[in-house]
């Protein structure tokens, strides 16, 4: 099974590399541009095929590794 993890800042946070982008996005010409949020996502290739114990696993390993869950967010997505 493959899980995606999606994490983000959460809001309220600030977020220097998303702010970088913006200003480099304004630079390029792209006009309209107000907030840009920066984030990354973490494939993973489970030997476990059963759907709801690979999200129980995925989460206990953003909780313990993947995400600093006191600024970051996450979202799974499981394939």
């Amino acid at each position: 099974m493959k899980a995606k993890v999606h994490v983000m800042l959460k809001q309220g946070v600030l977020d220097p590399q998303g702010e970088a982008v913006r200003h480099a996005l304004a630079a390029l010409g792209f006009q309209g541009v107000g907030g840009v949020r920066q984030g990354k996502v973490i494939e993973l290739d489970l030997a476990e095929t059963d759907a709801k114990r690979a999200e129980t696993q995925v989460r206990a390993m953003c909780e313990k590794l993947l995400a600093n869950t006191v600024i970051e967010s996450y979202a799974i997505e499981l394939a």
